[in-house]
């Protein structure tokens, strides 16, 4: 894949005896937003840092606009770890400019960048501070500064949104968005599922070290499997029991999510429903992601895959 995309080809990564990543492939494609999403351990931090060469990979390849990554090319990609790498001691300012020509920005221009995206992000008049004063929303605001100083040619974010507060979110989501707009291939992960739905174009679902899916959210939202919301209030708790072919998701007083396998007749499941009385709400529902990733999440994380290295969020 070219065009300033980032490829992930069939990369496999063990410790030992666990499996952290089982021949994984995916794509971010330029001025895409990808969600990564996974329960913790499913392998997607070390997937990143293999993509970052922190970590080594036993097979498989990383590229980057059709080429396999080289070192040069790594420090043009914009990294925030899940484990935040920022200096406690150090002066805001201080640090993005020292990490700014680390990237190979001469000093004006560091100074230029580091105004830019501490202005942008919110934290300009905390420039004169240690890091270690500021809040973790702010810490969290200066670590993307940090990914961002150089203008990377690619981002890759692990957990960016996690501890931030809804003000925070809304910057940083803008702040993505830009990037997209930019045409630069982003690929963050978090647990936020709502948000992930919302920003991203595409999603790719981990488990056990394996991509088990991947696509648009819509697509993968419309192969959920078919859901049926019911509201029959005069019905008792276990109305839908012992239909065939259906499955319970979820009650909320009188309403009832039910999950149809394929084949299955809704008409019987209405049938079922006046049965007991009048049903005020009766209409096919897709899947949210969240409903989504307990699906395929929680069809097992065993089979022998220890799911992540030390440390895999």
């Amino acid at each position: 894949m070219g065009d300033g995309g980032l490829e992930v080809d069939a990369v496999s990564k063990r410790y030992g005896d666990v499996v952290a990543l089982d021949a994984m492939s995916f794509e971010v494609r330029a001025g895409e937003l990808f969600g990564f999403v996974g329960s913790n351990g499913a392998g997607k931090t070390t997937a990143m840092r293999i993509i970052l060469g922190v970590v080594t990979a036993d097979a498989g390849q990383v590229r980057y606009d059709g080429a396999p990554l080289t070192l040069r090319t790594r420090r043009r990609i914009g990294y925030m770890p899940e484990e935040r790498g920022l200096y406690p001691k150090m002066k805001v300012a201080e640090q993005l400019h020292y990490l700014a020509q680390l990237h190979g920005l001469g000093p004006a221009a560091a100074r230029r960048a580091v105004a830019r995206w501490t202005e942008r992000l919110g934290v300009a008049a905390r420039r004169d501070d240690e890091v270690q004063k500021l809040s973790l929303g702010n810490q969290q605001r200066v670590q993307l500064a940090a990914a961002l100083v150089h203008d990377p040619v690619a981002l890759v974010l692990d957990e960016p949104f996690s501890g931030l507060d809804p003000v925070a979110v809304d910057v940083m989501s803008e702040v993505l968005r830009e990037r997209r707009a930019a045409g630069v291939p982003v690929v963050f992960s978090s647990h936020q599922l709502d948000l992930v739905e919302r920003l991203c174009d595409r999603v790719g679902i981990v488990r056990a070290g394996r991509l088990v899916a991947c696509g648009p959210v819509d697509e993968l939202r419309a192969g959920g499997g078919g859901r049926l919301v019911v509201d029959a209030p005069d019905a008792p708790a276990d109305w839908a029991d012992g239909l065939v072919g259906v499955r319970v998701r979820g009650r909320d007083g009188s309403r009832t999510v039910l999950e149809l396998e394929p084949g299955a007749d809704d008409q019987a499941v209405l049938r079922a429903a006046l049965a007991s009385g009048p049903v005020r709400e009766f209409h096919p529902r897709r899947p949210s992601l969240a409903e989504l990733f307990r699906d395929v999440v929680g069809a097992g994380d065993g089979g022998g895959h220890g799911g992540g290295g030390a440390g895999d969020g």
